[in-house]
């Protein structure tokens, strides 16, 4: 689903044009290379290799390490895709200050990261993140990096008073953090219904909430 979003914003922003050189940070074991591929010459980072699997038809294509000073890759990018991995970072001002440093002058770099601390819950402990972001957290850290916002959005809205019950019942019954069970195919049909509605209707509205924060950015014009 959220992939599905993110190549609609590059469609519409038409970053599609023309063979760009693409890199997808975080990209675990490249499973939206197949649709990046069609807009570009696509490669990946990722500090766990564990996530790579030896039969990814990818995998040459894929750098194993961590996204840091350290990756050089000689050359600037027309797009730059993070998507739930800022949270990660233990220092997200120089990952996106590197990731600026590889934007072409006229590229994109689009990020997706959780949003509002205010629904942590156990995900979060288990998927070892750092924080939640706001538009008022984040757009200062892009700004630092030589980065203006071009577009933005709060994405899951129906999600957010669901996790702020989940939160609640996890602090009243003090929960400890565990895997969440894959709901079954009629819920997860249920779910991925209410997600396209909001999707397709509510983003003229600007709904200021969500549990997802969408950012498309490129470089500063007095940065270029």
């Amino acid at each position: 689903m959220r992939e599905r979003w993110v190549l609609q914003a590059i469609r519409r922003a038409n970053l599609g044009a023309g063979a760009r050189n693409i890199l997808d940070i975080g990209c675990g074991d490249a499973l939206f290379f197949d649709q990046l591929a069609r807009l570009g010459n696509v490669e990946g980072i990722e500090p766990d290799r564990d996530l790579v699997s030896l039969s990814n038809p990818y995998r040459k294509q894929i750098t194993l390490g961590p996204f840091d000073a350290s990756f050089q890759a000689g050359k600037r990018y027309g797009l730059i895709l993070m998507l739930d991995v800022l949270e990660h970072m233990r220092d997200p001002q120089a990952a996106l200050s590197h990731a600026a440093s590889l934007l072409e002058d006229d590229g994109n770099l689009i990020l997706t990261v959780p949003a509002y601390r205010l629904v942590w819950t156990n995900h979060d402990n288990i998927n070892h993140h750092f924080t939640r972001y706001t538009k008022a957290t984040l757009f200062p850290l892009l700004r630092e990096s030589g980065l203006e916002v071009l577009e933005s959005a709060y994405w899951f809205h129906w999600t957010f008073p669901v996790r702020l019950v989940q939160r609640a019942f996890e602090k009243a019954f003090h929960i400890p953090p565990c895997n969440p069970s894959i709901p079954g195919p009629f819920l997860n049909k249920t779910f991925m219904r209410f997600c396209a509605f909001e999707h397709a209707f509510l983003p003229p509205l600007g709904v200021p909430f969500g549990t997802s924060l969408f950012v498309r950015s490129g470089v500063s014009l007095d940065k270029r």
